[in-house]
């Protein structure tokens, strides 16, 4: 494992944690390095049930990465309407959906070759 992969491994988690904090459902890791035409190596996913949860796990998800990594997002995206908010960390994209978005966009099928790890509730 490479430096580089090491650290990104640690950003999931730190994702992952954050997630987990504010009771996220349903959080899937899809490892996309070994995809020739992947975006970015990680995509870390999790629905909610209302856009005052999406917010809140949003915000876990950036308190968590900066308190354990001292990362913060390059880009984030849908923060007014919380219905799915995507935060961009280079080599880790972070989706937090409502639920129903969740199943409308469905990543997980568009991205249907990568590795998936799905977590149960506080497991990583």
């Amino acid at each position: 494992m490479t430096k580089n992969d090491n650290s990104a491994q640690k950003l999931v988690e730190a994702v992952v944690n954050g997630m987990q904090e504010k009771k996220a459902k349903q959080i899937s890791v899809l490892d996309l390095t070994g995809l020739e035409h992947a975006v970015t190596d990680y995509f870390v996913i999790c629905n909610a049930e209302s856009n005052t949860q999406v917010s809140a796990i949003a915000d876990s998800v950036e308190h968590f990465t900066l308190k354990e990594l001292k990362e913060k997002a390059i880009h984030k995206e849908g923060t007014q309407n919380a219905l799915w908010i995507l935060l961009d960390y280079g080599n880790v994209v972070v989706h937090v959906f409502q639920d129903e978005a969740r199943e409308f966009y469905d990543i997980e099928s568009f991205w249907a070759d990568a590795v998936r790890k799905d977590y149960a509730v506080n497991e990583i």
